[in-house]
C-alpha cells in the first residue's frame, strides 16, 4: 500500500511510470494494464498492476514484448507487485501474499486463472531467499518457492533476468546502473519501427533520469507519468533538433518526409522547366497506358 505522509517529500509513484511503460508497449497487442487496481468495492487501493488477456494464450507477438516469468504463464490475470526503492523481506511477501488472495476472492477467479509476481528492481539476498523457500529456476532472475504458502507467488529480479529483447523493457527499472544501460542499448540496436511515441518518449525521460543529472532534478518532483512523457518529448525533439539534415530524415519514405507541406512548398525547390518535364511525361504515360487499354479491349 502506499503510505501518503504530508510531511515527507512526494515520492516517484515508480509503479505507475511501469505501468505507463507496460501500457504503450502491451496495449497494441491486445494485453490491458490496469495500476492503483481496487481489490475490493470497498477498496484501500494496491500499488500492483494488473495484465489482462483475453486470448487463451499469449501470442508470438505477446511473447516478445513480455519478460521471463510472465511470458511463461498460462494464466490470464498476472498481478503484478513492484519494489523498486524497497528490498525484498517479510513485508514484502506478506503484503503480495494478501493481494493474491484479496484478489481471488473479490473476483471469483480461480488459482489457474491468477499468477501473481513480485518484481524487484534490487537484488534479492541470497538469506531472504532461503528463508522464504525461493530457488532458482531455469530462467535466470525467476524465482518460485518451496514453501506451501507462497507458490502462488513468483518473485522476478530485474537485474538477473536474462539479456534477451523481450526482457529489455522492464529491465530499464533494474537497480543497478550496468542493468539498466545494457537495456536501453538493447532496445535501440533492435531498431523497432511499432514503439509508440509515447513509449520512446518515455524511455528518453527515463534514460535521462537515470544517467543525468538534469533528470534526477526532475524526477526529484515527483512528476505524473504525463509529465514525464511530456519531458521526454522535448529531450527528444532537441537531439533531433541538432541532427543534420539528412540524418533526420533517414529511414522516412518520400510521402513521410513531404507530410504536412502544402504544394507551394513541396514545388518551392522546383524550377518552371522541371515540373513542366515532369507533367509532359505524366502526360504521355497516361496516354500510352490509355491506348494500350483501347488496344486490348478491340481484341
Amino acid at each position: 500500500m502506499t503510505n501518503h505522509n504530508s510531511a515527507a517529500p512526494p515520492a516517484t509513484l515508480w509503479h505507475r511510470l511501469l505501468a505507463t511503460l507496460l501500457e504503450e508497449l502491451l496495449s497494441p497487442v491486445g494485453i490491458q494494464v490496469y495500476t492503483d487496481l481496487p481489490l475490493l468495492s470497498k477498496p484501500p487501493e494496491a500499488d500492483i498492476l494488473l495484465l489482462r488477456r483475453d486470448l487463451p494464450q499469449w501470442t508470438a507477438e505477446q511473447r516478445l514484448r513480455l519478460p521471463d516469468g510472465i511470458r511463461d504463464s498460462l494464466a490470464s490475470h498476472i498481478l503484478i507487485e513492484f519494489k523498486y526503492t524497497e528490498s525484498i523481506n517479510e513485508e514484502a511477501f506478506l503484503q503480495t501474499l494478501s493481494y493474491d488472495t484479496i484478489y481471488k476472492r473479490a473476483k471469483l477467479v480461480t488459482a489457474t486463472e491468477v499468477q501473481t509476481f513480485l518484481v524487484s528492481a534490487k537484488t534479492p539476498r541470497g538469506e531472504t531467499l532461503t528463508e522464504w523457500g525461493y530457488v532458482s529456476t531455469k530462467l535466470a532472475g525467476v524465482y518460485r518457492s518451496q514453501a506451501r504458502a507462497l507458490r502462488s507467488i513468483t518473485l522476478l529480479s530485474l537485474n538477473d533476468l536474462s539479456a534477451e529483447p523481450h526482457n529489455a523493457f522492464i529491465k530499464t527499472f533494474a537497480s543497478r546502473r550496468k542493468e539498466k544501460r545494457k537495456a536501453f542499448i538493447t532496445v535501440e540496436q533492435a531498431g523497432l519501427t511499432w514503439l509508440t511515441e509515447a513509449l520512446e518518449c518515455l524511455l528518453v525521460a527515463l534514460q535521462t533520469y537515470w544517467f543525468s543529472d538534469t533528470g534526477e532534478e526532475f524526477m526529484k518532483q515527483a512528476p505524473t507519468p504525463e509529465q514525464v512523457i511530456f519531458m521526454g518529448k522535448q529531450r527528444l525533439q532537441a537531439y533531433i533538433a541538432k541532427l543534420p539534415v539528412e540524418e533526420r530524415f533517414v529511414g522516412l519514405t518520400a510521402q513521410e518526409r513531404l507530410s504536412g507541406l502544402s504544394i507551394q512548398e513541396r514545388l518551392t525547390d522546383l524550377t518552371v522547366a522541371e515540373i513542366e518535364e515532369y507533367l509532359h511525361q505524366k502526360t504521355s504515360t497516361q496516354l500510352t497506358k490509355g491506348v494500350a487499354k483501347t488496344r486490348s479491349s478491340r481484341k
